[in-house]
């Protein structure tokens, strides 16, 4: 069984103590990338925020990335490591982790 959910489903569904994990910018880069994600794919991902809370983090910048990832030199090096949403218009950034 199968629903499909919006943006405003998908944001709503980070509730409690994962609301603060991604930035309202952040949870539209990472809606926007799942979406695409299942298109090119044809795989349908669950709609499980404790999960993408886990395996995703947002940042504000490099410098903070940087704090927990000391071994990587830039952006290039990150790019290569693991899968980087871009947020426009931001200096901000999610990663998968790694």
């Amino acid at each position: 069984m199968i629903s499909t959910v919006n943006f405003n489903d998908f944001s709503d569904s980070f509730s409690g103590s994962y609301e603060k994990n991604f930035s309202y910018e952040g949870k539209r880069a990472l809606f926007d990338y799942l979406e695409e994600y299942e298109e090119s794919t044809g795989e349908q991902l669950e709609l499980d925020p404790i999960a993408f809370c886990v395996e995703y983090t947002e940042y504000e910048n490099f410098k903070e990335l940087k704090n927990n990832y000391s071994d990587i030199k830039d952006m290039e090096d990150l790019e290569n490591n693991t899968t980087v949403i871009k947020i426009e218009g931001t200096d901000r950034f999610i990663i998968q982790d790694f």
